[in-house]
């Protein structure tokens, strides 16, 4: 986990600068999820007494971020996709923070419509009152995070390195405009560094990700997936 520090701290600072509220629905209840392990790591990493977890009590999570709208730390809401846009569409009312991160950790995972980035990213930017929303891609199998802070465009770790396979014909060589993404994780040092995963992406011309999305017909995956 210090490894995931280090990435996280190295684009938004110390995490003992920030208050972090993590709403994770679905993984919160299944066990050994990567996510939750990652979240609870960085509740325990920042200090702070406010810091936690919320499942779907959404009015104790606006009223905390509400009490933190004055306070002199950052706060970063780490909420995985689906639960945010629930508690955009709830109904409740939010007040405006200066202090306020809000990043999203990708996928429907089943729970709703799949939609593009840019109509998620401006249903939260109009909820939330922020100019951006950043975003956290990684996965189980991997050991780095890749952070956006905008725009969905993702900066890559040292650790990190994003390959683009032909999506007809895996055995080619790698493709420099858009298709499927491979990734090297150097951080994988216990398991297996190379994963060929199902989603789209293309990498512009100063070296940052984007994702576009999942291949048709592709399973769905992620940790709140798991049969217990």
């Amino acid at each position: 986990m210090s490894h995931s520090k280090r990435i996280f701290e190295s684009f938004y600072g110390d995490l003992s600068e920030f208050h972090v509220l993590a709403l994770l629905p679905a993984y919160l209840e299944r066990p050994g999820s990567s996510l939750v392990s990652m979240a609870k790591f960085f509740i325990e990493e920042s200090g702070s007494p406010h810091s936690g977890f919320y499942l779907y009590n959404q009015k104790e999570l606006l009223n905390k971020l509400a009490f933190l709208s004055s306070d002199g730390k950052k706060v970063l809401l780490l909420g995985v996709t689906f639960a945010l846009l629930d508690l955009a569409e709830s109904g409740l009312a939010f007040e405006k923070m200066d202090n306020l991160i809000v990043m999203e950790t990708g996928g429907m995972k089943g729970r709703r419509r799949e939609m593009i980035r840019e109509e998620v990213h401006d249903s939260l930017k109009s909820f939330f009152q922020v100019d951006r929303i950043h975003s956290e891609y990684g996965m189980t199998e991997l050991m780095s995070q890749a952070y956006s802070q905008g725009e969905g465009r993702f900066s890559l770790p040292l650790s990190l390195r994003i390959f683009l396979r032909d999506v007809n014909d895996p055995y080619s060589k790698t493709v420099k405009v858009q298709g499927g993404i491979n990734v090297i994780d150097l951080g994988n040092f216990h398991s297996c560094a190379f994963i060929e995963t199902q989603d789209l992406g293309k990498i512009d011309e100063k070296g940052m990700l984007e994702v576009l999305g999942r291949f048709d017909n592709s399973e769905l995956r992620g940790c709140n997936l798991l049969v217990q």
